[in-house]
């Protein structure tokens, strides 16, 4: 086993090790599980059904998992749509998951559909998982190819973005992400005050005294892609300091709240003492354009 796969494997047991201790002093009327909470759920419920192939293999028997999940609201979906797309994505949990145990099966497919309730028989009240086996077959040489269906016109990704730390201590000092949404704040995995994870940051800041990091919150702020705008927006959420975006000699308030500020060229984000330079890179990478700064409290 590699470096990267020992790395990955002690991370899923820390996981699964925290979770199951947290679960054993949890009240049972503790409330409904965060999204990213129902992911790792989701990936222990998969390995739950790998299976020993015997001379120390494993084999997980299915490629297709439909993962249903309780979701009364549209809102409630979203959340869980954005968390299961940000890398790692849900589909990359499971597969870096099977993988640890030496058994991804071929063409795997994971569906994830929402219920406004639990359905009977299921063994938990949020979340449950459908498995399948669909056979696989290879295309035929001998036969010819049929045309290809026109192409359906997708939603565009977001562009990439830098993150440079230009004023206080973050595990790196720069980042590049290809997500519709990135969370910025002090530690990596955030956790309430139940032990539930409720949060990953992307950039994260070092949890220290130092003067700078302490005015992080640990769930500060996050910007997010509007596609709709071709534009990142920068949304506070619920930091001790607040946020604002200082813009042409005037400072715009940032409220906690969905509506956000559309970043603009030459923009700064002041959310306390420490700093974030965030430069978009156009697709094309023919003029990257610097459009903001971005500070942390």
């Amino acid at each position: 086993m590699d470096i990267l796969a020992r790395a990955r494997d002690l991370e899923a047991k820390l996981a699964r090790t925290v979770d199951r201790a947290a679960a054993r002093v949890m009240p049972a009327t503790a409330g409904p599980r965060e999204p990213l909470e129902i992911a790792h759920a989701v990936v222990d419920m998969v390995e739950k059904e790998v299976q020993p192939a015997g001379r120390g293999r494993h084999l997980f028997p299915f490629n297709r998992i439909k993962v249903l999940v309780v979701a009364s609201s549209r809102h409630a979906q979203a959340r869980f749509d954005a968390t299961f797309a940000v890398e790692p994505t849900l589909t990359q949990r499971i597969q870096t998951r099977l993988e640890t145990a030496g058994c991804v099966p071929a063409g795997l497919a994971v569906s994830v559909e929402y219920v406004p309730s639990a359905g009977q028989g299921w063994a938990t009240p949020d979340v449950h998982l459908e498995f399948d086996r669909v056979e696989v077959q290879e295309p035929d040489p001998q036969v010819e190819a049929a045309p290809e269906p026109a192409p359906v016109a997708v939603e565009e990704p977001p562009p990439a973005v830098e993150i440079e730390i230009a004023i206080g201590a973050a595990e790196q000092p720069k980042y590049e992400f290809q997500f519709p949404r990135v969370d910025l704040g002090r530690c990596t995995h955030v956790r309430d005050r139940r032990n539930q994870l409720v949060r990953t940051n992307h950039v994260v800041f070092v949890d220290t005294d130092d003067a700078v990091n302490r005015t992080v919150s640990r769930r500060h702020a996050h910007l997010e892609y509007v596609a709709a705008e071709r534009a990142f927006r920068v949304y506070d959420d619920g930091s001790e300091q607040g946020t604002a975006v200082a813009r042409g000699g005037r400072t715009i308030a940032v409220p906690p709240g969905a509506r956000g500020v559309r970043l603009q060229p030459g923009d700064e984000i002041l959310l306390g003492k420490a700093r974030l330079r965030v430069r978009v890179i156009p697709r094309s990478r023919r003029e990257p354009a610097r459009i903001t700064t971005v500070a942390a409290s």
